[in-house]
């Protein structure tokens, strides 16, 4: 079949993986009027958070072992209902039912979470199985569409609670409801490409140097997505907090920035890149500068930009493993990319909460009361600090692995032209 035959097939793709991005945009931007409105505690609306990760991790798992049990197509056109689904039952319980809001919500979580989980399994094959005279750059568009989201669901849904009240988030979330829809609507109107579900065989030999392989990609995309979903999480939090910046200017000068250097760099290697594993290299390099400058510098400004720059330099750290991957192992099929969503959410769900584990001990260490009696600083401020320079080992240690994949790769390559 014509690459034309698939374009509304892609164009589908990337109308869901926008989509995807409310699922993980909006709910934090609720919480606080979650918990005025319906007094949800902090620790509920963290395991909302929790439940979202987890969801997905299990996801990732069962296709990992069981994707040959799915029927791929059907769960493609479906998916994205899925989401529908999950975010009206998220807006609808605590509207007409305020006595179990909080079932609701878990409720709705849960069920769009299994569709991100899906939506991070199977957008991708889909995309690598189209025909395509430039795959890495369909790979790449793929995934800045999610960051290109990410940022449109937070200006609109922040101008949008601003103006017309944080009372009326259901109106906000129903619209966000509507959206996946437009994407199963096309699904269901486009041809599915052939995917392979399995794995090809190559031999005792070839076996063992794949899951080799196969374990550096899921390391790298592991170490990667601890860069990168530890500083999109905390970047609101520690510009309010840590640098003292308004809340409004730090989350659209903030967060919507860092989205917004994540698309951009996607798209600019979609449309210029072409050494993958180089550009990973440099973006774990300079991800590990600007986690230590955010918990070293005294400087608000160079902080800041640290800290809206690591959107940049994280940005290919997913989607460029998955591109490594295709170019390095051979045969690799859905359940190959089940394996990776997984390495990537246990990062996206790790990293986080291990630096506001350091954040809330070191806040109230001694150490801290001391240091905050010689500086500035107050102890909360000298806990989100200590926070960026422990995340900061997860690109150190990437960077690393990557000198590693690099001349184990080209060893590789060495070996099969022999």
């Amino acid at each position: 079949m014509k690459n034309n035959s698939f374009k509304l097939t892609k164009f589908a793709c990337y109308t869901a993986y926008f989509t995807m991005s409310s699922i993980f945009s909006l709910p934090p931007l609720l919480f606080a009027t979650l918990q005025d409105m319906y007094g949800i505690s902090y620790t509920l609306l963290g395991t909302l958070v929790l439940t979202n990760f987890c969801t997905q991790l299990t996801i990732d798992l069962i296709f990992t072992v069981f994707t040959k049990y799915f029927n791929v197509k059907k769960v493609v056109r479906i998916m994205p209902l899925i989401t529908s689904a999950g975010m009206l039952i998220y807006a609808v319980v605590p509207r007409f039912m305020p006595q179990y809001a909080y079932a609701g919500l878990l409720i709705g979580t849960i069920l769009f979470s299994v569709s991100a989980g899906l939506s991070e399994v199977l957008l991708s094959p889909v995309i690598a199985a189209i025909p395509s005279d430039n795959p890495q750059k369909d790979m790449s568009m793929l995934h800045s569409l999610y960051a290109f989201g990410v940022f449109t669901v937070v200006v609109i849904s922040t101008l949008f609670l601003r103006f017309f009240g944080s009372a009326n988030w259901f109106y906000l979330t129903l619209f966000w409801t509507a959206l996946p829809i437009i994407a199963a609507i096309m699904f269901m109107l486009s041809p599915m490409p052939e995917m392979d579900v399995t794995s090809n065989n190559e031999g005792t030999k070839g076996t063992k140097r794949r899951t080799l392989a196969m374990a550096l990609c899921v390391g790298c995309i592991f170490f990667g997505s601890c860069a990168e979903n530890a500083m999109s999480n905390w970047i609101s939090s520690f510009m309010e907090n840590a640098l003292q910046i308004d809340k409004t200017i730090g989350d659209i000068l903030g967060m919507a920035m860092f989205a917004i250097l994540l698309g951009t760099a996607r798209i600019s290697y979609a449309k210029f890149g072409k050494n993958i594993i180089r550009t990973l290299t440099v973006g774990m390099a300079c991800a590990a500068c600007c986690y230590l400058i955010a918990g070293l510098s005294t400087n608000v400004i160079f902080a800041f930009i640290a800290c809206i720059l690591t959107g940049l330099f994280t940005a290919m750290l997913w989607p460029g493993t998955l591109i490594m991957m295709e170019e390095n192992v051979p045969g690799v099929g859905v359940a190959a990319y089940a394996f990776m969503a997984a390495g990537g959410d246990f990062g996206a769900s790790l990293a986080p909460q291990l630096l506001g584990i350091v954040v809330d001990n070191v806040a109230v260490s001694n150490v801290a009361a001391r240091i905050s009696t010689q500086t500035n600083l107050s102890p909360e401020q000298i806990g989100l600090k200590a926070g960026m320079l422990v995340t900061a080992i997860f690109p150190i240690i990437g960077f690393a692995l990557l000198i590693y994949i690099a001349k184990y790769f080209k060893k590789s390559r060495t070996s099969d032209g022999k």
